[in-house]
């Protein structure tokens, strides 16, 4: 079973930043594809980022050009850099990781943008 934890949720403004990152058990984590997807209250989980195990990133429309997903094999942790939040930004932040038919999740970490 993969083990994913993620940490950095919190409480920012408009326009702040805030860097979540994700720690996964595995020594094999470079070859798991890796996301971060959120969910806000009553909708649906959505993709926010994703990287590949060879570095490919994708973003959802939303968050081009203000988040940045990152990887750091070394660590086995993989990372969302969140710039100009948003209020609709506020949800809880999931980790996920792929690999063949593994499809794992982390507990989350809220994310809430006010003033």
């Amino acid at each position: 079973q993969v083990q994913l934890v993620e940490s950095g949720g919190g409480l920012a403004q408009p326009g702040g930043s805030l860097r979540l990152s994700c720690v996964v058990s595995e020594s094999i984590f470079t070859r798991y594809d890796m996301g971060w997807y959120r969910q806000a209250p009553g909708k649906q989980r959505e993709l926010v980022a994703s990287i590949t195990s060879d570095g490919r990133t994708n973003y959802a429309d939303s968050v081009k050009g203000r988040f940045s997903i990152s990887r750091d094999n070394a660590k086995n942790t993989m990372y969302l850099q969140m710039n100009s939040l948003k209020p609709e930004d506020t949800a809880s932040y999931y980790c996920n990781a792929k690999r063949l038919w593994i499809d794992s999740w982390g507990q989350g970490t809220q994310v809430t943008v006010s003033s």
